[in-house]
């Protein structure tokens, strides 16, 4: 069979199991594929197409013959084994926060900036979850009237901090339904000093906090959405929140364009004809974009779409999007897709 010999890393975690599937529903021809993960999770059945695939102790021998090794376990383990990657002629895309401010490194959402990908020299990043879709939605506005800024509410799901965060939220909720105690191990940040109780309670907190008082989160929305757009005049900031949902994450996000003339409907039509977005906005019908709905959905929705009542040129609206999904997944196996119809990938053996 005529294809690439790819590899997953992180194949068991919560975003390593959706490659999979954004693999096996991919247009990206695959010849062979091997699940690599620590060695605590090797020896474990997982399924491809159908088939069984038992999962592998990482090594960097591991990458022997390997043309895209696509990785999600970790931003240490990206910096230790990516280059063993490349060094073995595969091409990485990293789904880690490891190496997207390099600036010898793409930082790619395809429907933004694809052009970047012919910078690439072996190793692609994917950016974090809430930047993506934010983008995906600006894009094409900016595209049209510039942008001047940003200012963004996140609402993220708990899967954002893996699986252990999705069961501790069910654990947790069930706990204080029954009138139990629980005591928080993973939320806000697993590695952080205290930890909180999520379960009908928004934490304004994801990742560590900085010398500046904002989050590790906050910091990546503010410089991806830069490098991605190739633009560090646009004046970005944000405020991110957990909140007790298991899967996409839901923004509000108020935005100054450059230029005048922009109306609703006008950013309607434009957004209706994006790429990867799905515009649900009809107020008088109650019809917004909504989390329960675009779980397990590839595309970026937006809706609540309305000017600003206090300045001109300045407008909200509110997006929501699976982060496992085009948030992390979707999004890694759409720059190698990309990267194939560019002949940017070793040619096929």
């Amino acid at each position: 069979m005529s294809g690439y010999n790819v590899a997953v890393v992180g194949a068991t975690g919560a975003v390593g199991t959706r490659m999979i599937q954004m693999l096996e529903q991919s247009i990206l021809p695959i010849a062979s594929i091997k699940l690599l993960a620590s060695k605590r999770s090797a020896g474990k059945v997982l399924h491809f197409k159908g088939q069984e695939k038992v999962v592998e102790e990482l090594v960097p021998d591991s990458f022997r013959g390997i043309d895209l090794a696509l990785f999600s376990a970790g931003g240490g383990v990206s910096k230790k084994f990516a280059p063993e990657a490349i060094k073995r002629g595969a091409v990485v895309v990293d789904n880690t926060s490891a190496f997207r401010m390099d600036p010898d490194v793409p930082l790619v959402v395809p429907e933004v900036n694809e052009a970047a990908l012919s910078r690439h020299h072996g190793l692609i990043a994917n950016p974090n979850c809430s930047t993506i879709q934010m983008v995906v939605a600006l894009e094409p506005l900016r595209k049209v009237y510039g942008l001047k800024k940003v200012i963004v509410t996140t609402m993220q799901a708990v899967s954002g901090a893996g699986n252990r965060a999705i069961k501790e939220l069910h654990d947790e909720t069930q706990a204080v339904l029954e009138g139990k105690d629980y005591e928080p191990q993973i939320l806000p940040v697993s590695g952080d000093k205290k930890h909180y109780q999520i379960a009908f309670n928004p934490l304004a907190q994801i990742d560590v906090f900085e010398e500046d008082g904002y989050t590790h989160e906050e910091w990546k929305m503010i410089h991806e959405t830069k490098k991605i757009m190739e633009d560090e005049d646009i004046q970005v900031t944000a405020t991110c929140v957990r909140v007790p949902v298991a899967i996409a994450h839901s923004e509000s996000v108020w935005f100054e364009l450059d230029q005048k003339g922009a109306t609703v409907s006008k950013l309607q039509e434009l957004l209706k004809k994006a790429p990867g977005v799905v515009v649900q906005d009809d107020p008088d019908n109650q019809i917004y974009p909504q989390a329960v709905n675009a779980a397990g959905k590839k595309d970026t929705f937006v809706g609540r779409i309305r000017p600003d009542q206090e300045q001109a040129d300045a407008f909200h609206l509110y997006c929501v999007s699976d982060n496992l999904l085009k948030g992390a997944a979707w999004n890694s196996v759409q720059i190698a897709e990309r990267l194939d119809a560019l002949n940017l990938l070793r040619v096929p053996k």
